[in-house]
């Protein structure tokens, strides 16, 4: 679906980490890293402490397993190929419930707004 992406402060994508809307993961890529920061309900960020993050790639019968590391500005995760989808799965603490965000990581630029498909800045088609 073309269009419709929700961009954070700065420019990354927005994923949805709670089921009403209290915190937000935003997707940036640094160098060959996806770098996802913490954002609460105002898009303001949320310090790292016992977040946990898990990410996988590939093949839905043969998915990979990504390494996460918590970084200063949230977690790290390698970047994978173009047209993959990149799963993750959220829990803001050890006994909180999992909340799965999916990212399908399109390199291909959109000859709108040229910027890369996963972050598309146009306006969503009615």
């Amino acid at each position: 679906a073309h269009g419709g992406v929700e961009l954070g402060p700065n420019k990354g994508r927005i994923l949805e980490f709670s089921k009403n809307e209290t915190m937000h993961g935003e997707v940036t890529v640094t160098g060959d890293k996806f770098q996802i920061a913490l954002l609460d309900k105002d898009m303001k960020p949320v310090a790292l402490a016992d977040q946990t993050l898990t990410a996988v790639t590939g093949d839905r019968d043969n998915p990979t397993k990504l390494e996460v590391a918590k970084g200063p500005k949230g977690f790290l995760i390698p970047v994978i190929k173009p047209g993959e989808w990149l799963i993750l799965q959220y829990k803001d603490s050890p006994k909180a419930k999992t909340i799965t965000a999916r990212l399908e990581y399109n390199t291909a630029t959109c000859e709108a707004c040229s910027k890369a498909e996963w972050l598309c800045e146009c306006k969503p088609e009615k």
